[in-house]
């Protein structure tokens, strides 16, 4: 499986936020607030319109785990769809079976998410599913295999968890390790600090 050689690391302080959810690079970034190498802390350069564009792509491309080619096949997808193109791609990316693993609460991650979806630690509608890109629909069900019940990040995870989930397009039964997708989540329901617009305006080019 393809990914990304750069370290999470310096993508954090590269675009300035926690785009992983690890609460490690919280503390990176309250120590080091400024972009990675010699001249990071004194950089003060402007970007273009065109740079701007890109750092938006990178960053949305770096917070679901996935490369240039697979990321231009979702646009090309959502622009086909009908609706705005930009909340298209970002629901095509919500509906990933890794990222609903970790919406669910069921990994702390994405990136954990797709390590463990791999791994085959989840059913998919009572199937084996091992496709972390998987794209999932209304009515779905995720559901922790039984012997991966007493696996030590699921049982990590589960503790973790505390009351019923925000999204409201998501349900999560605790004591049976199932979570089922409700429905395709509009853009107000994603909490998501991107502007996919941006994205839209550099593919548009």
């Amino acid at each position: 499986m393809a990914k990304s050689s750069v370290p999470k690391g310096k993508l954090v302080r590269k675009f300035g936020e926690n785009i992983f959810g690890n609460p490690k690079y919280d503390n990176l970034l309250n120590k080091k607030p400024y972009t990675p190498g010699q001249h990071g802390p004194n950089r003060r350069r402007r970007l273009s319109n065109y740079g701007v564009q890109l750092r938006e792509k990178q960053k949305i491309k770096a917070m679901y785990g996935v490369l240039e080619r697979q990321f231009r096949n979702y646009f090309h997808k959502a622009e086909k769809m009908n609706g705005e193109t930009g909340t298209n791609l970002l629901q095509l990316l919500e509906c990933r079976m890794d990222n609903i693993v970790y919406r669910l609460g069921l990994a702390s991650t994405r990136a954990q998410s797709r390590q463990m979806v791999s791994h085959a630690h989840f059913l998919l509608n009572n199937r084996k599913c091992n496709y972390p890109s998987a794209s999932l629909k209304p009515g779905d069900t995720i559901k922790v295999r039984d012997k991966s019940k007493k696996v030590d990040l699921i049982m990590e995870s589960m503790k973790r968890i505390k009351g019923d989930i925000e999204l409201p397009w998501l349900e999560l039964d605790k004591a049976k390790m199932t979570g089922t997708f409700i429905a395709v989540p509009e853009r107000d329901e994603m909490a998501l600090t991107v502007n996919e617009q941006l994205v839209v305006e550099l593919y548009s080019k």
